[in-house]
């Protein structure tokens, strides 16, 4: 063999698998299907900005050892991250806050608007209930107002489906507080990386044979030829042929634009609530690095987002972790567990919606469990 691993995909799992492996003088191939490294996390330089190609990634976590590895290959600002929500004519903050609250409500204290909530919470008879979907789960926690208003239309846009169609734990990850705070995030450890996404890659796969535009199953037999050993961070149904059925994603597309002022829109992301307009927000990408007062950058760059149907051939951005794709994961898996010289892991290999950190998390405690069996 001429490689000991071969990598399929330089995303974060990959590539820290790759960065790990390295380490110990074990020669590594990366494949990478894109014209670039670093997976959903790659950020590109326009107009001097570092822009996220596939959507906002901000780093966020409460485990320190997670921050400190990712803090060895890039220095990080204290960029915390707040979003604003515009329904029709109106605007809100967000996350659920009393900010979101009073703007709603015109109330001022916590017991005014858990009054507020409990109250519609009664009317849908939901009071000791236990939600049954994620539309039945939204009221629960911050009534209906704020859910006809503000989770609604952007949830049906994001995810193509009723909200009573979806599962209640998708609604869960956004905080609910009864304080003026408007930080997205309850995590210690915050911020984005001084100089974008991209040079954390670069610095894990340095020394390493990387292949762009490379396919790997257009010569799955070669590449797996190669190499004593596989790494594979893609969908797991199309490692197996789809042989039990296609798992469903959602697929997003990305609309970038230059626009010749410092500051369009004042945030650095802004969702859009209502069904009209289609694309579900707003990123601009120079708040992330504080960059608006830089008089150096007289454009800013703006990206929309809109959801889409995923279909064969589309990137997969998504997992759709209902019952039914949840089963058809479990008979994948199974036989993901059977494959002899094959590692499975991030977002797609393990049909799972993961932050950063979680990756991390998995990808080293994985990479270090292989070495560890490499000891005789």
């Amino acid at each position: 063999m001429v490689y000991d691993y071969i990598i399929v995909g330089s995303g974060l799992y990959g590539s820290i698998f790759a960065y790990e492996l390295n380490k110990i003088s074990k020669k590594v191939l990366v494949l990478e299907k894109r014209s670039h490294i670093g997976g959903n996390v790659f950020t590109e330089n326009v107009e001097g900005i570092n822009v996220h190609k596939y959507g906002a990634h901000i780093f966020h976590t409460n485990d320190k050892e997670v921050w400190d590895y990712i803090n060895q290959f890039a220095d990080f600002n204290n960029y915390i991250h707040n979003v604003i929500a515009i329904y029709k004519s109106e605007l809100y903050n967000l996350p659920f806050n009393m900010n979101t609250f009073h703007e709603m409500w015109g109330i001022k204290t916590p017991l005014d608007a858990k009054k507020i909530i409990k109250s519609q919470k009664s009317d849908f008879k939901l009071i000791n209930k236990n939600p049954s979907n994620l539309e039945e789960q939204a009221i629960s926690l911050v009534g209906k107002d704020i859910y006809e208003k503000l989770i609604k239309g952007y949830t049906e846009k994001q995810w193509g489906k009723k909200c009573n169609e979806l599962p209640a734990f998708i609604i869960k990850r956004l905080p609910v507080r009864f304080t003026y705070n408007n930080n997205y995030f309850n995590d210690s450890y915050q911020g984005i990386p001084v100089g974008g996404y991209t040079q954390i890659i670069e610095k894990m796969l340095n020394g390493i044979d990387v292949k762009l535009n490379t396919d790997f199953f257009q010569k799955r037999e070669k590449w797996k030829n190669v190499a004593d050993k596989c790494v594979f961070t893609g969908m797991i149904d199309q490692y197996f042929s789809y042989c039990y059925g296609e798992l469903e994603y959602r697929s997003l597309k990305f609309e970038e634009e230059i626009k010749n002022i410092k500051n369009y829109q004042g945030n650095s992301v802004v969702n859009y609530t209502d069904f009209n307009p289609s694309y579900t927000r707003i990123i601009e990408h120079k708040h992330f690095e504080n960059l608006e007062n830089n008089d150096s950058l007289a454009k800013t760059v703006i990206t929309k987002e809109y959801p889409q149907k995923w279909k064969n051939g589309m990137d997969a951005y998504y997992p759709i972790n209902d019952e039914k794709n949840s089963k058809l994961f479990d008979k994948y898996k199974k036989l993901a567990n059977k494959e002899e010289n094959v590692i499975f892991g991030g977002r797609l290999a393990d049909y799972k919606y993961y932050d950063m950190w979680e990756v991390i998390k998995k990808a080293v405690s994985n990479v270090k469990e292989e070495i560890n069996n490499l000891v005789p």
